[in-house]
């Protein structure tokens, strides 16, 4: 079922659109332990093109099952009524780490994943060409070049708060791909299902409890990383009235000005880019 939405370099196979860049179209995908979010994305103005809609992760999120449900995105945006024909490129935020395109690790999907060559499997089942990354920089990336953190130098830090929790960290500008900071350990456990935006559903935990759970997540990351900057994003930054004016940090805290689009625009513009580092998403291009 379809609905709407409110409104280390991974080396992508995509090759740049010369050309015509301002009518450039591409597929974001950003796959998430719950939904598979995508939309059209404008690459050259960072904004989604049309709704943003989503399809249920299948269960379990073999890479086998994972191709056919993006096959069918794919075959249904570009069949859509008043499409204009083949996109032209698809990129696809992974949660997991992505290693020139191998996967290293499965967080919320099946183990399968681990070891597998991503960017083959999805140009393999797509019959194209796909820009792979991880998720949270795809998010990271975004927001460095149309968000909140634009023009942002020294240490940025953008944590995206989801069914777990994925992180992006940038010093002046460029990516340090595949930070997993959602995956330290603080008080005994695992923070990714104890401070994700899940928790809070799951655990039917009132705002001030899930903020202190937040408070002192971060807390600790500052004392880890001390960034100048932290951009709280996900699906929870549609709501971040509710939590961010009460953290303390001594980091400037914006929430992200995609919200939970950061993504997939993030996967769209590095599948226009075609650069060898993901990087160039931070940069002035």
């Amino acid at each position: 079922m379809t609905c709407t939405l409110p409104s280390s370099g991974t080396p992508p196979t995509v090759p740049p659109v010369r050309g015509g860049d301002d009518d450039a179209r591409c597929l974001g995908v950003d796959i998430g332990g719950t939904t598979i979010k995508y939309a059209v994305v404008d690459p050259v103005r960072g904004r989604t093109v049309g709704p943003v809609r989503r399809v249920l992760t299948p269960a379990p999120a073999t890479p086998a099952a994972v191709v056919a449900a993006l096959r069918g995105v794919l075959e249904a945006v570009e069949g859509a009524p008043g499409s204009t024909g083949p996109l032209a490129g698809v990129g696809v935020g992974v949660p997991a780490i992505i290693d020139h395109g191998i996967a290293r690790s499965a967080a919320h999907l099946d183990d399968s994943w681990i070891g597998t060559d991503a960017r083959e499997l999805l140009a393999t089942g797509l019959e194209r060409e796909v820009a792979v990354l991880n998720d949270a920089d795809a998010a990271g990336l975004a927001e460095m070049r149309f968000g909140a953190a634009r023009g942002a130098r020294g240490t940025v830090l953008v944590i995206t708060l989801g069914t777990g929790i994925g992180s992006a960290l940038f010093v002046d500008g460029e990516l340090i791909p595949n930070t997993e900071f959602g995956h330290v350990w603080l008080e005994g456990r695992d923070v990714d299902g104890w401070a994700g935006a899940s928790a809070r559903t799951e655990e039917a935990l009132d705002w001030p409890t899930y903020t202190g759970r937040l408070q002192r997540y971060l807390s600790h990351l500052e004392r880890l990383i001390s960034p100048d900057l932290v951009v709280l994003g996900g699906g929870i930054s549609e709501r971040h009235q509710e939590f961010l004016p009460h953290l303390r940090l001594r980091a400037r805290v914006a929430p992200a000005q995609l919200r939970n689009a950061a993504g997939i625009v993030g996967a769209g513009r590095q599948a226009h880019l075609g650069a060898p580092r993901a990087v160039g998403l931070a940069g002035s291009r």
